[in-house]
């Protein structure tokens, strides 16, 4: 009788023949504050961006529930990591975004490609907190306001929303920050 411990062998992954030799590309590490798609893990976000992410939200319940933002509010406050948004900059997108719904719409409409009822409306959602931020809230940035729609209908919109959003707020920031976008563009940092 043999007394050693048994070890099992571990299995050696057999490859499909059409894959035998081919080039094994390395798996890049997300870059610091990311996830592995791409998209800013919570604990990289700003309270700004807290409050976007909330905004959005909130926009997306007025525009799919037709609820009131009151009650909207209300219901979003008590969402876990609300505690973590600025709610000053909350406030003003949820309200602002509701109120001024129709000068938003009209200024989005001429650059879209199709009609507003087609719009996912997280991207609707999106395009409101864009355009509402670039007219209302000077001290951000618009190149600031733009990349955070854009991270906004990446995370929480569909595949290709984002380019969507991108293309609009694109559009619009010549219109609603022309010397800001002018002097970008003058210092090489926009193309648009």
């Amino acid at each position: 009788m043999n007394d050693a411990p048994h070890t099992a062998t571990p299995a050696v992954p057999v490859l499909p023949a059409d894959l035998v030799g081919a080039e094994v590309l390395p798996v890049q590490a997300p870059k610091p504050g990311m996830t592995s798609t791409g998209v800013r893990k919570a604990s990289a976000k700003s309270a700004r961006s807290r409050s976007r992410e909330f905004a959005l939200q909130a926009l997306y319940q007025s525009l799919v529930g037709r609820n009131e933002a009151a009650d909207i509010d209300l219901f979003t406050r008590d969402l876990a990591g609300f505690h973590k948004a600025d709610s000053a900059h909350y406030d003003a997108l949820l309200y602002g975004c509701t109120e001024q719904a129709a000068v938003l719409d009209a200024l989005i409409l001429p650059l879209l490609d199709r009609k507003f009822a087609e719009i996912s409306p997280v991207e609707h959602a999106a395009m409101w907190i864009g355009v509402y931020e670039m007219q209302h809230c000077p001290d951000v940035p618009w190149r600031v306001v733009l990349n955070e729609c854009i991270e906004l209908a990446k995370e929480f919109g569909g595949t290709d929303g984002h380019k969507y959003v991108n293309a609009v707020l694109g559009g619009l920031a010549p219109q609603l920050r022309p010397l800001e976008v002018d002097a970008d563009r003058k210092a090489g940092r926009a193309r648009i």
